[in-house]
């Protein structure tokens, strides 16, 4: 290659390189007030928002609400401001009107336990609220909380239809029912950051329409006790339910919809599915079961022939417990062996 065709070569790439370096160098002249703009904070104070949508009776938790920087010009006196609220202080309140993912949170939106209409705000849609007698014994010694989950236990006996014992049984009629409040209290006291223990005379249950009418019921037939659930038992038996098809995740849930979904299933009341243990469970000197009515009627019939038969036997100087024939008899003779009979004996 000559010197002339070298020199042409190598002006060509100078000036193709002189040319990229002033157009990357326009590029980044262009974007950079727009990346610049993008970038810039709305100028103003922090206002608390919703990290998600919210419904009517969700218990704000640090994770459901955080501080974000707000247009001066759109902050309301309504807003909870970063360094005039603390939102500790707002942990464990309940949403009392739907606040959208994104949206600022006001102060009429959330109520606190022990203010006006804190109870309904915290039912779930469609739930009821009802309110049943303990003592010591039947709460648990006071060891139940507002938030923790119960069993409802009836123990109750059965009148037998006969002279026996009557029949003494304990029955799990439902299971899964979150405790709202125990006596007035909504809320867990603490003092020196410790859980005050106190022995509650009322509990108020987070029941359906349905279940309140069975509890009502369940309370003039026995006695109501408590059991308290762990916390684990709950989760197990819902991922049993959902293993085997009993609760079934609708398709194309987005995770926000199918964690409320999951959320719901797991603190939903059980009324299926009951278990019950009876006296003779227990002792062997107890009834097991009550005796059909015609297994009573026979045993009553048996044991009034019984004592007529006594009377007979008493009246012809024999022993009680002699067996008495009554009614025609007949002399069988079978070989030669002649028995006496009693017509309709057999």
């Amino acid at each position: 290659m000559d010197k002339k065709k070298l020199l042409l070569l190598v002006g060509a790439v100078g000036a193709a390189l002189i040319t990229a370096l002033g157009a990357r160098s326009m590029f980044v002249q262009g974007s950079a007030p727009k990346a610049e703009a993008a970038q810039q904070a709305p100028k103003g104070p922090k206002v608390l928002v919703a990290q998600r949508g919210l419904p009517v009776g969700t218990i704000i938790t640090a994770d459901s609400v955080s501080y974000q920087a707000w247009p001066k010009e759109m902050v309301q006196d309504a807003y909870f401001i970063d360094g005039t609220s603390d939102i500790s202080k707002l942990l464990g309140t309940v949403v009392r009107y739907p606040i959208t993912a994104g949206q600022p949170v006001t102060q009429g939106a959330l109520v606190k336990p022990g203010d006006r209409g804190f109870l309904a705000a915290a039912l779930g849609p469609g739930m009821r609220a009802v309110t049943i007698p303990v003592s010591k014994q039947t709460g648990v010694a006071g060891f139940i909380f507002p938030g923790d989950h119960v069993d409802l236990v009836l123990t109750q006996q059965v009148k037998s239809t006969d002279a026996g014992d009557s029949l003494k049984a304990a029955e799990t009629i439902i299971r899964n029912l979150r405790v709202l409040a125990t006596d007035q209290s909504t809320e867990t006291e603490t003092e020196n950051g410790k859980t005050v223990v106190k022995t509650a005379t009322t509990v108020t249950l987070e029941v359906t329409p349905k279940l309140a009418e069975k509890i009502a019921v369940a309370d003039n037939i026995g006695k109501l006790s408590l059991s308290l659930r762990s916390l684990a038992d709950s989760q197990a038996e819902l991922d049993r339910a959902v293993a085997n098809g009993s609760v079934k995740v609708p398709n194309n849930m987005t995770k926000e919809d199918e964690d409320k979904f999951l959320s719901q299933a797991l603190n939903r009341p059980q009324d299926n599915g009951s278990t019950f243990v009876t006296g003779g469970d227990v002792s062997r000197f107890q009834r097991r079961s009550m005796p059909s009515q015609a297994q009573a009627q026979r045993e009553t019939a048996n044991a009034f022939g019984q004592g007529f038969g006594n009377a007979v036997a008493s009246r012809a100087g024999l022993p009680a417990g002699t067996a008495v024939r009554s009614g025609p008899v007949v002399r069988v003779t079978r070989g030669k062996v002649t028995t006496e009979e009693t017509v309709g004996s057999r």
